[in-house]
């Protein structure tokens, strides 16, 4: 898929606002999965791929925390920087679209036949991984490598915190950037090689690159 130089904006007042993105993130992704296979499948291919940008501070983990939550993950989120990567799994419900509203999928999708009246329990994982401390690029792109296969395996969400010390920035993903913004933050989020997701908070607005 070609890639898209919208960027949506989205002011950040405080962490509830941050923990709110996040849970937004993994509602889009989950709809993201809805719309490509069945809900009981898990994501297959690259895992879908969040890069988190901003000084020490800035609310990178908070964000995750609330993808998290939006996931279906009851386990405390804490920061990976000493452990480098932490995994998790949860399980979330998903519910059909009516099919006339569902894309066109051609009669021998695997989602073609979902009841579109039912609500499935839906398995999610999570690998959240932290590169700050990796100075050396080929250390951080080795460990890049190692948990993009393991959130494959898992099926999960792979959110990577300082995608800075990485040379060649991964593709697709979406790439949040927060920063102070007066009293609050701002978040920034783009796709890279893929469309950006939309519609992220009331407030939010598109922006130029």
């Amino acid at each position: 898929m070609g890639g898209n130089n919208a960027i949506e904006v989205c002011q950040l007042s405080d962490a509830d606002a941050t923990l709110d993105l996040g849970r937004r993130l993994a509602k889009r992704l989950l709809d993201q999965r809805l719309r490509e296979r069945r809900p009981d499948q898990p994501w297959t291919g690259p895992p879908p791929l969040l890069l988190l940008q901003g000084d020490l501070g800035a609310g990178k983990t908070c964000l995750v925390q609330g993808l998290a939550q939006g996931l279906g993950i009851l386990e405390p989120i804490t920061s990976p920087t000493f452990a480098l990567a932490h995994h998790y799994r949860g399980e979330t419900t998903l519910s059909p679209p009516p099919r006339d509203l569902a894309p066109t999928r051609p009669a021998a999708s695997p989602a073609a036949d979902v009841d579109p009246s039912a609500v499935i329990r839906v398995p999610t994982a999570l690998v959240h991984l932290d590169l700050y401390r990796l100075e050396q690029p080929a250390a951080a792109a080795e460990l890049f490598a190692q948990e993009e296969e393991e959130a494959r395996a898992l099926g999960a969400v792979l959110a990577v915190e300082w995608p800075e010390r990485l040379i060649v920035q991964p593709e697709p993903c979406w790439r949040v950037e927060l920063r102070e913004v007066g009293a609050g933050r701002e978040a920034r989020v783009r796709g890279l090689g893929s469309s950006p997701p939309r519609d992220l908070q009331p407030s939010s607005k598109q922006a130029s690159p």
